[in-house]
Parts: C-alpha cells; structure tokens; sequence
C-alpha cells in the first residue's frame, strides 16, 4: 500500500485543513452546474428514476360542431439510472505531521478535493458525449475527420436542437450545498477541451466574455457566437489519433498521423440529469489526523485524508443536445 513517509517530501510548515478540499473542488466542476440535479436521500435504494411527460402532438382537425372532441391520455416516460460510488485516499504517517515542514494534510485535502472533482467531471463528460445525435466537421465517421469547427457546423446544430423542440439554458446550479439555482442569459451552452479555443475565436462573429457589458461570464467561458455560450476545460478530453490524417489541413495529431478527434457537446435545458447522493455536489470528506489512536493503529501512527461520493450522470434526450467531432489546429 503506497504510505506518504516523511523522505517522500522537502521541508517547509507542517498543517492540514480538511475544509479547503471542497473549496478546491467547486471551480473545477462545470458540466456539474447545468444538468437537471436530482439528489438521491440516504437509505432510498440505488437507483433514481427521471419521469417526463411526452408532449402532445399538433391538432390537425378543425372541431365539428356540438362534437366534444375525445379527452387527451396523459403519457409519461420513464429514465432510471442506477448510482455509483467513487473514492480515493491517502495515508500519512505520524513522522511527516511531527517533523515535515510541509503542509501535508492541507496539501493532500487540496488535491484530494481536486481529484474528486475532476473525477466527477469526467464521469459527467464521459456520459453526455455518448449521445447518439452526432455532427462531423467533415466527412460522416469519426475515423475520417481532420477539418476544424466553423459557423455552419454550429448553425446546423442549433436548427437540429431547435427543431426537436430543445430550449434554451436560463439557469445554473449556484455555488451554495442547497442545490440553489442562478439565472443566466438564454442560449444553447457548448462544452469542449481547451484546445479549440483558437478555433472558436476564429468562428465570424464570435464576441468575447470581456465584451459582453452587463452579461455576467459563466464558469470557464470564453464567449459565444449566435446564441451558443462556450465553456472550455481541459478535463473534457478529446480522443487521441482517432481521425484522419492531420497533415492536411494542420492539426494535432497524438501520434503525428491522424488528427485527434474533440467533441464539442452543445445543449439544451434538462438535456441530461445528475444524481449525486445529497450533499453538496456529493462530494463527502474525511481526514483522519496522525498521532490519534484508534482501532488497528494504537499508536496512532498514520492518518489520512480520504473523499467519496455517490453519483452518476444519464442524458435525458437525445434529441435536446447534440455532439460534434472535431479536428483542432495545430498552432
């Protein structure tokens, strides 16, 4: 089991903080604050079931008249998801809290509670860029795509999103533990890695945060173009080599061959759902202090520093997000 011992660090101050690790956690997490929440209470089994009722279609017969017409029949439909558990820790010796200069709980409460939202951020980018309803910057497959992302890839999203009758983004989840929500400017929200910000800027039109006047910036925002909002990051990672060939139009290649593949991820409200297990963000702490003795370590010799969580993400509808794969430039 690998133990942080005390030749494992340089000298500095010795502390910890347990509080800091949701603190780190919090900028970190954006996917996070734009799904539809729905925590799961303590002791309710293992599974949520999200429950939409199907829209009514259009009438198309004008009314006869003294004819009541029949009574419409209420249909639902139904998406259960199962939750999972994720966690990590790390064990520190009594040595390292007598002797070390660093703060070592502080730093591991740190990185802890980045690791924790990192790990949910990616759990939530691994669910919503599944989706089936998939744009190409060129070609029809994956395997073929080396050409970078434009205006008329995004207008064709956003009239696929408009004609499944997706509506606009006007809130997010707030920083606060009570699942509160904020209001935010209406439009469609793109999610996508850190290297296709130049190829955003690029797009005609696109108008930076710092342009916007009284419209607040959302997490990780960069600007929009039309009505799409772009928030990047570099946990939503792209996949590697899996294009075609990158030299002809310039762009990243892992391997020096084939171009590596983005997905951009643009949606609609209550396009996907999260489940943590109450709790803010899901995320729950622990940190054990050394030189504390307690059951199986008398001499309180280690402690530690530890998170947990509960969650799982699940799209809600296909048709009210769309994804689309793409090459980026090689700068």
């Amino acid at each position: 089991m690998p133990i942080t011992t005390y030749g494992d660090i340089s000298q500095r101050t010795a502390a910890y903080a347990a509080a800091e690790m949701l603190s780190h956690a919090e900028p970190i997490l954006i996917l996070s604050k734009f799904g539809q929440s729905k925590p799961l209470p303590k002791n309710k089994a293992d599974t949520v079931k999200f429950r939409r009722p199907v829209p009514f279609t259009n009438i198309t017969s004008v009314l006869s008249e003294g004819v009541t017409p029949s009574a419409q029949q209420m249909v639902y439909e139904d998406v259960t998801v199962q939750i999972k558990q994720w966690g990590a820790w790390t064990e520190i010796t009594d040595v390292i809290a007598d002797l070390a200069e660093d703060p070592v709980l502080a730093d591991a409460s740190m990185l802890c509670g980045e690791q924790a939202a990192e790990t949910i951020e990616y759990a939530t980018w691994g669910a919503i860029r599944a989706g089936t309803n998939v744009f190409f910057a060129n070609g029809s497959q994956r395997s073929a795509v080396n050409s970078v992302y434009g205006l008329a890839k995004q207008r064709a999203v956003t009239r696929s999103l408009k004609g499944n009758r997706a509506k606009k983004i006007t809130s997010m989840v707030g920083a606060s533990p009570n699942y509160s929500t904020e209001p935010v400017a209406a439009a469609f929200i793109a999610f996508a890695h850190t290297d296709l910000e130049a190829d955003i800027r690029d797009i005609p039109g696109f108008t930076p945060t710092e342009k916007y006047g009284t419209m607040a910036a959302l997490p990780y925002e960069i600007g929009k173009v039309e009505d799409v909002r772009y928030c990047l990051s570099p946990v939503l990672d792209s996949f590697a080599s899996a294009g075609g060939t990158a030299s002809t139009n310039g762009t990243i290649s892992t391997d020096g061959t084939s171009s590596d593949v983005y997905p951009i991820v643009i949606i609609g409200k209550e396009s996907y759902g999260l489940i943590p297990l109450k709790g803010a963000g899901a995320i729950t702490p622990m940190v054990l202090n050394p030189s504390t003795p307690r059951g199986g370590d008398p001499l309180g010799q280690r402690g530690s520093v530890a998170w947990k969580a509960y969650y799982v993400a699940k799209i809600l509808n296909e048709g009210w997000q769309a994804r689309i794969e793409t090459a980026a430039s090689a700068l």
